[in-house]
């Protein structure tokens, strides 16, 4: 059998598999993202497109989620339909083994650790801080929010502004309210039908255009409040200034050069911490990938005779409990409680320890099946669930 075809057979294989679930996995991690991100930007007040630029900068980090999961399962569907398929015993007849089968899998697997690494050393951290720059825009007001319709809203220190009305994407501005306190305990109050914003020359002053209302002009020296009516009256804002963001430096938001350095130099042991334990964390994130095109054959073939999906389920299970675990280990290493090298290459030796026991059960002994004991009791509730629906399919027939 040409071996060149079956390598070219199993990348095909593998490739549908493995892009449907990288799409499916990132696409539903953005859509239960954007509406709590809609949320925020509606509370904030800021525009819409906003929304975009935000999810756009946490594709890198969903990318780094979903290209482990969307590997895995492409490898085990690939391996599982070869299995049930029959198609797995002829190949392993005509002198193919396990060993020489992995080839493409790990093919995929080292160029999607190549492009994880990349994501999670130097992209990732430039996306996250981008990310939290538009959320720190959007709450001071950076971006040119819109003055919320129907509420109370500080302009600066000493300015308050109603809107009953907002049309032309906040360009034109109906049923105004505003009131402001100058110094020496001065007061103005202003009502009127019509306003809109217009920029000046002054980057920090604009002009609220009022057009038919009333001014009322109070301070300490009136014996009363004076009071004028008016067609169209200028009414100028000092913007608040905007503090500039912080500089890129969480944990998160840096390279992995960045971190080696970090972890090296003088400074607070804490720190130092903190710095070793993320970037031990992302190199054993890294290095699991390695583990994958194994953990995926071994759980891809079910029992002779059997369709069991079971390793599909358990394999999803397996990948999500080592990645919490990981992440309570990154905390106790960057804690200091514990040697940010011991406190996650334990778990990632003990994780792979047990990938290869399963993949050698499977390949190496003679009738092996990893998790055969799983699968006879999976089999065996799937016989008591068929039984009792047919038994309460029956109590209702005969009811």
């Amino acid at each position: 059998m040409n071996s060149g075809l079956v390598d070219r057979y199993l990348a095909r294989l593998i490739a549908v598999p493995l892009i449907s679930s990288l799409v499916i996995a990132a696409m539903l991690l953005l859509l239960e993202k954007m509406l709590r991100l809609f949320d925020f930007v509606a509370q904030e007040g800021g525009p819409v497109s906003v929304v975009w630029r935000m999810l756009a900068n946490l594709i890198p980090e969903y990318l780094s989620l979903g290209i482990p999961i969307g590997l895995m399962l492409g490898i085990l569907l690939a391996f599982r339909r070869l299995a049930t398929s029959s198609e797995l015993d002829v190949l392993l007849a005509c002198g193919f083994s396990y060993r020489r089968l992995l080839r493409v899998p790990y093919a995929y697997a080292i160029v999607a650790a190549l492009i994880n690494l990349a994501i999670v050393g130097f992209l990732q951290p430039y996306s996250r801080y981008a990310y939290e720059g538009l959320r720190y825009e959007l709450r001071t007001g950076a971006l040119g929010a819109s003055i919320k319709v129907g509420e109370f809203t500080k302009l600066g220190k000493n300015m308050t502004v109603r809107i009953e009305r907002s049309q032309e994407n906040g360009r034109q501005l109906s049923g105004i309210f505003v009131m402001a306190q100058g110094q020496q305990g001065k007061e103005l109050a202003v009502t009127a039908e019509q306003g809109r914003f217009m920029a000046t020359d002054d980057p920090n002053t604009i002009i609220f255009r009022l057009h038919n209302g009333t001014l009322v002009h109070n301070a300490p020296g009136f014996p009363v409040p004076r009071v004028l009516g008016f067609e169209s009256h200028d009414l100028p804002i000092d913007l608040p200034k905007e503090e500039a963001f912080r500089q890129r430096g969480g944990r998160d938001e840096l390279t992995i050069p960045e971190l080696v350095k970090s972890g090296k130099a003088a400074g607070e042991k804490a720190d130092r911490a903190k710095s070793r334990a993320e970037f031990h964390f992302r190199l054993t994130e890294v290095a699991t990938m390695l583990l994958l095109p194994l953990l995926a054959v071994a759980l891809a073939v079910p029992p002779k005779r059997s369709t069991s999906a079971l390793g599909v389920f358990l394999s999803i299970v397996m990948i999500v409990t080592y990645y919490k675990i990981n992440e309570y280990a990154e905390a106790l290493g960057g804690r200091g409680h514990i040697n940010p090298v011991i406190a996650l290459w334990t778990p990632f030796l003990i994780f792979a320890a047990l990938i290869w026991w399963m993949y050698r059960t499977l390949a190496m002994v003679p009738g092996g099946q990893p998790i055969g004991a799983l699968e006879r009791q999976f089999a065996k509730l799937g016989t008591v669930a068929k039984r009792w629906l047919a038994r309460a399919n029956r109590k209702k027939a005969a009811a």
